[in-house]
């Protein structure tokens, strides 16, 4: 008859932590059940959690990939305009425009002093004949039009006649000395 020991103290109290015998081997078995249970659903969840960050850092490259293109396509399209601005305001597609609109260069000024005194003698515009070929055409002179069809369809109206662009003529150097004020008046286009 071989007897147990009692067990006194801590010994006892770590006895009925830690059960032993096979009556008991079911209830360690119960007791794993919950913590494996546990450590499933912390990685299961963790996988879905990377899952779901994935995508959305996807998604997010997506979007900058298009508005990265949106970008560049729009700073191509102001650059486009900035060098039509520049074609239309250049001083020989200006001067070319004038003469089209009847415009003519003004004569010599004349000034008026803070005390009141008239300086120089001011001289109307004449509109000279002299013409002289541009350096730089206006981008709509570049565009080349459609020529009209030589017969026109039934019920169709007659082609008309495009503009030519006519050459600029040359404008006189301007004395520093003197200053000058040009009013200027540009003709608007739809849809600008």
């Amino acid at each position: 008859m071989s007897r147990k020991p009692e067990l006194r103290g801590r010994a006892a109290r770590l006895a009925r932590l830690f059960p032993t015998g096979p009556a008991q081997s079911g209830g360690i078995q119960a007791a794993r059940t919950p913590f494996v249970l546990l450590v499933v659903l912390l990685l299961g969840g963790g996988l879905i959690a990377l899952l779901v960050l994935n995508s959305a850092l996807s998604e997010g490259q997506f979007k900058l990939d298009d508005l990265q293109k949106q970008t560049k396509s729009l700073t191509d399209e102001e650059q486009a305009l900035q060098r039509d601005v520049d074609a239309y305001s250049a001083p020989d597609a200006l001067q070319r425009r004038a003469h089209e609109l009847g415009m003519v260069p003004g004569g010599d000024p004349a000034f008026l002093d803070p005390n009141g005194t008239v300086k120089g003698v001011p001289e109307q515009a004449t509109a000279e004949k002299t013409v002289s070929t541009p350096a730089v055409l206006a981008p709509e002179a570049l565009i080349s039009r459609p020529s009209p069809s030589p017969t026109p369809a039934a019920g169709a109206a007659a082609p008309v006649a495009t503009p030519t662009p006519t050459p600029a003529r040359s404008v006189q150097p301007v004395k520093p000395a003197q200053s000058t004020t040009v009013q200027s008046s540009t003709p608007t286009t739809p849809g600008r």
